[in-house]
């Protein structure tokens, strides 16, 4: 089977993957409000923990960051397996999974392609490509958030630093390029969070819902 074949093969099998709306899942489950409803209007794990239930922002958060790994995880799979399909670009498979993944959630079909902004997600593709990356980026996150509760600017600061981080630990360029690319993204997604950030009107982590 043609490499370009099996590439594009594994970007829809981790945009579908990615597209899962555990935000919306866990909160019915919960029976807690649509997170689109209320607060910031996304559905990801800040705003489900806007609802008052830790428990199911704890869920969103986990199922959101396993769908970039998992894409990631089960290509490298395939690539391993020997399966007819799973020969071909070997990392860059990987990364192209995890990528669309990534776009998945940010824009999902389950959702009229209206995501989240793509932060957990994003930690679990890192987590794909190397630990310790994924593990720093998480540093900076958790420190913004414990100085300024503010959980978009930790997720601006997180995604600045990503791509330097990586070429730092990981040395290489394509894998640098796909994670500039997925946090350029995130970054857009917070426009309108940037524009709250200096107005002064952004909701803190811990906030109630409006």
């Amino acid at each position: 089977m043609d490499s370009t074949l099996n590439l594009l093969i594994y970007a829809v099998l981790g945009y579908l993957l990615g597209s899962v709306p555990f935000a919306v899942i866990v909160s019915r489950a919960f029976r807690l409000a649509d997170p689109r409803s209320f607060g910031s209007g996304n559905p990801g794990a800040t705003n489900v923990l806007r609802s008052g239930s830790k428990a199911a922002a704890a869920l969103t958060l986990i199922g959101d960051a396993a769908k970039g790994w998992l894409a990631m995880f089960l290509t490298s799979k395939v690539m391993q397996s020997g399966i007819p399909g799973g020969d071909g670009a070997g990392d860059t498979a990987v990364a192209v999974a995890g990528l669309a993944a990534f776009l998945g959630h940010v824009f999902p079909f389950t959702l009229g392609f209206k995501g989240g902004k793509g932060v957990a997600t994003a930690l679990g593709v890192l987590l794909g490509f190397s630990g310790a990356l994924a593990g720093l980026t998480a540093a900076v996150w958790f420190g913004v958030v414990l100085l300024t509760r503010y959980s978009s600017l930790a997720a601006l600061a997180a995604a600045a630093a990503a791509p330097f981080l990586t070429a730092w630990l990981l040395h290489s360029t394509e894998t640098t390029v796909v994670v500039g690319l997925m946090c350029a993204v995130l970054i857009y997604r917070h426009k309108s969070n940037i524009g709250k950030l200096l107005a002064g009107t952004e909701s803190r982590v811990g906030g109630k819902k409006r």
